[in-house]
């Protein structure tokens, strides 16, 4: 093919594709405007929200299970009794028990008595080899040395037999001791004052000790409810926000309509994993918060949720939360990057559409918190600016520097 040619066929593909390019624009100016919903930016006041569910539970409460292996011969008190420190509240069957000191004092009593016979033995068997060792200084014709010897063997028989003796009356009465305390066992009083808000056996059942299982052991528990918790968990991405005496509004589902104060009184620094519906392992961390003023009647367990404020803006700048997406965008010199935000052609920046003479142009902004329906504005827009807020469909297939008009209100329902 002659260079001419060549020349020839460049030419025509370059009209070619300038008559597409031109048709192309002819036909976006050409095509209907996108009905959208416009807003301005404006400063608003903006509260920053992290929403945790949990249940509600007293700050102290008290477990009570079984130490010893018994049958239960009487319960006190019922559930949702209110209940004082001491105060009488379970017994176990305590003939068994009895019995064993019975026996231990007896053992006990029998090992005094041997004691006082080894410390006689002993006493005898001492004045023996001191009369022998008498004579044996007086003359060795008095008496022989064989008897000397026997003298002091009998005496070291009766001192090992005393301490022996004396450690079985230490036994048993350490014996007796434990005894005691077991029978003292069979009788359950309150550690707290507070209500019952457990009871898990009835009278008959045979209390045993929860050794290798917490509930198999567990008898009642009794909660002091003059402090009250809500325990809730929140996820590892917005714990980072809390901090200790951050305000909270706590909801509880009991108590419809109405809405209580608190504050967060403590975060854990270890997270629970739990398994969640995609098959993931859900990473939450246990918080707990102090309400001001609980009502009388409220119980443990109770379901609640919890709205916790990390952070407050007053008349700062701000856009719908619909308005921001994401669009792959080529920065320009002079235009705004958010602090570690990758730079360069093609890049997915977060920003909003500006509408300008019916035509919307993708513009990246830097967001702060973020309020219930409102995002903070930190840079990339200026107050006043008419932006694209809706809805949600037109403002993910928007193209940029596509031409829109405004929503009539009747159809917008008049919403902002």
């Amino acid at each position: 093919m002659s260079r001419r040619t060549k020349w020839s066929l460049a030419i025509i593909l370059l009209v070619v594709a300038g008559i597409a390019v031109s048709s192309m624009a002819a036909a976006r100016r050409g095509a209907a405007p996108v009905e959208v919903r416009l807003d301005e930016v404006s400063a608003r006041d903006l509260v920053s929200i992290v929403t945790a569910s949990g249940r509600i539970e007293a700050k102290t409460k008290v477990d009570i299970s079984a130490d010893i292996t018994g049958r239960i011969t009487r319960i006190a008190v019922r559930e949702g009794d209110f209940v004082t420190k001491g105060q009488f509240l379970l017994q176990i069957d305590p003939a068994q028990y009895e019995s064993i000191v019975a026996r231990t004092e007896a053992l006990l009593a029998s090992s005094e008595a041997s004691l006082v016979q080894s410390r006689t033995n002993r006493d005898q068997a001492q004045r023996g080899l001191n009369r022998a060792l008498e004579l044996q200084k007086a003359g060795t014709a008095l008496i022989s040395q064989e008897a000397v010897e026997q003298a002091q063997q009998q005496f070291d028989v009766a001192s090992a037999t005393f301490q022996s003796t004396t450690a079985q009356v230490s036994q048993s009465r350490a014996s007796l001791q434990e005894a005691k305390d077991n029978l003292a066992k069979t009788r359950l009083t309150s550690p707290i004052s507070g209500r019952v808000v457990r009871l898990n056996v009835e009278e008959g059942e045979v209390a045993v000790p929860g050794t290798f299982s917490r509930e198999t052991g567990l008898l009642m528990t009794i909660a002091d409810l003059t402090v009250i918790l809500a325990k809730v968990k929140v996820d590892e991405t917005d714990v980072v926000k809390l901090e200790i005496n951050d305000s909270v509004q706590v909801e509880i589902d009991a108590f419809p309509d109405t809405s209580f104060s608190g504050r967060v009184t403590e975060i854990s620094n270890s997270a629970q994993l739990t398994a969640a519906a995609t098959g993931d392992r859900a990473v939450d961390f246990d918080v707990e918060i102090t309400l001001d003023n609980p009502p009388s009647d409220i119980r443990p367990d109770l379901s609640t949720t919890a709205r916790i404020i990390t952070e407050t803006r007053n008349q700062v700048l701000s856009v719908p939360i619909i308005a921001l997406t994401v669009r792959a965008h080529e920065d320009l010199p002079n235009e705004f990057k958010a602090a570690g935000q990758p730079a360069g052609k093609g890049v997915d920046r977060e920003g909003v559409f500006l509408v300008r003479n019916g035509v919307a142009t993708f513009v990246p902004v830097r967001i702060g918190i973020a309020g219930d329906e409102f995002f903070e504005v930190l840079e990339g827009v200026q107050r006043g600016d008419s932006i694209v807020a809706g809805p949600y469909q037109a403002v993910r297939d928007m193209k940029d520097s596509a031409r829109v008009k405004p929503t009539p209100i009747a159809a917008a329902g008049r919403t902002p």
